[in-house]
């Protein structure tokens, strides 16, 4: 089985700014979701996963060997969708993917078959000859998981991967990564909850580049148990509500405005408490001031 080790790794930029810092992880066959705001971190990390830039302490292992010194292991087996992937737009979905299949050392034929399954599966086959340029922001996204799959990567990395796609294809997406953690690691980066909720066997968060939790979703409810809740309030005070607690919903009705938050003791006598959702217990750790460093 693949073997990812994450140990106290930290990237330092200009400034004394640390995109991530102290971060430890162990990673097996499955989906893992990495949960974070955007600039938690999420993006530095997956770039040090890529091999595209080097931890500035601690170090990555796959399978035992240190990806900063020895990369071409990794490389050989990772197939990566960045946030910011770009296309040739002049090219058309077929000729950008035999171009990088060459580029990766597929052969001809073997290559040919792969693209035309790859494109089947991302529901693009009806437009693989048109320019890049004319697609879509979700088409082109589709093109970019097409890409990372080529090689039938044993570690597959996606950051944001679900941006632009309307909701069919987040929901085709999500099932496609769950089908394909069977017999590798996926790493699903998102600050979406339903996203990672949907697809993911483990969940980890970082925040501000520190890891502040790492388990299965059933883990990170039993954080927020028996802490949300719901009431309803006149609309003139959600201004205020939002100012004192932890919302995760509002629901406008004709009595007033139904909030659903999240706090340790019960706000107010009205308010009942309610069974956790995922997003519930991301939020509560995102503001629980008392996981802050110094």
């Amino acid at each position: 089985m693949s073997n990812l080790e994450i140990c106290e790794v930290g990237k330092r930029y200009q400034g004394d700014v640390w995109g991530v810092s102290d971060l430890s992880l162990e990673i097996g066959t499955g989906v893992l979701g990495l949960l974070g705001p955007n600039g938690a971190g999420k993006s530095t990390l997956m770039r040090i996963l890529a091999t595209v830039t080097k931890p500035t302490t601690g170090f990555v292992k796959w399978e035992g060997v240190d990806i900063a010194t020895s990369p071409n292991p990794l490389r050989k087996v990772l197939g990566y969708l960045p946030q910011d992937f770009g296309i040739y737009p002049n090219l058309n979905a077929l000729e950008f993917l035999s171009y990088l299949a060459t580029a990766r050392g597929l052969s001809g034929r073997s290559a040919g078959r792969r693209i035309d399954k790859l494109l089947e599966l991302v529901n693009l086959s009806d437009a693989r000859k048109r320019p890049l340029g004319s697609l879509s922001g979700g088409m082109k996204q589709r093109v970019g998981i097409a890409q990372a799959l080529l090689n039938d990567p044993r570690l597959l990395i996606v950051d944001e991967p679900t941006a632009g796609l309307d909701p069919e294809e987040r929901v085709r997406f999500r099932s496609l990564l769950a089908e394909l953690a069977a017999d590798r690691i996926v790493i699903l980066s998102s600050h979406i909850v339903s996203d990672v909720e949907a697809a993911a066997t483990s969940i980890a968060v970082i925040k501000k580049g520190h890891l502040r939790f790492k388990g299965v979703a059933e883990d990170l409810l039993r954080t927020v148990e028996g802490k949300v809740w719901e009431m309803v309030i006149p609309s003139t005070d959600l201004a205020i509500a939002k100012q004192k607690f932890v919302l995760s919903g509002t629901v406008r009705t004709s009595e007033g405005v139904r909030i659903r938050l999240v706090a340790d003791e019960q706000p107010t006598h009205a308010a009942r408490t309610r069974t956790p959702t995922l997003e519930d217990a991301y939020l509560h750790l995102l503001t629980d001031r008392r996981n802050e460093d110094g």
